[in-house]
């Protein structure tokens, strides 16, 4: 408190900010990819699928940063929803040899769509050079945490 009885306000915390904006993006993205009966664990199986396809379940589950069952299930789901096709029987350290079929690359479409809506909504509601250094300043962050 000041002298006066007034409160100062805490310092800003950038990473609580980065938490609390990826928090807000996530749960937009989340919900329109509940609508198709997804989430961004999905959302990411198809990525990487679609950018390498007949990589091992190891491999997704690494790059996604879960466990080698939790990314089976994720699959299990795609398949299920008609999203991927398996191309040989599943095994542990197996090549999956998973392909992302025409419904597949929908879903990944709606969620693309729904980060494209987040950058319109950003570049409507902000600066052009606050935008400008945006990209290029959470890119450093992410590399500063070990992540670019």
């Amino acid at each position: 408190m000041t002298d006066d009885g007034v409160r100062n306000a805490p310092p800003l915390s950038a990473a609580f900010l980065v938490i609390a904006v990826g928090r807000r993006m996530r749960e937009h993205v989340e919900a329109v990819l509940r609508a198709e009966g997804i989430a961004m664990r999905h959302l990411s199986a198809l990525g990487h699928l679609s950018r390498d396809a007949g990589i091992s379940y190891s491999e997704l589950a690494r790059r996604a940063s879960v466990t080698p069952q939790s990314m089976q299930a994720t699959l299990t789901k795609l398949e299920e929803l008609g999203a991927v096709r398996r191309a040989t029987v599943s095994g542990r350290g197996r090549t999956a040899q998973l392909f992302v079929t025409d419904e597949g690359a929908r879903l990944l479409r709606v969620g693309q769509d729904a980060i494209a809506e987040l950058d319109r909504m950003l570049a409507d509601r902000l600066d052009a050079d606050v935008l400008d250094r945006l990209g290029p300043s959470l890119l450093q962050v992410l590399g500063a945490l070990g992540g670019g």
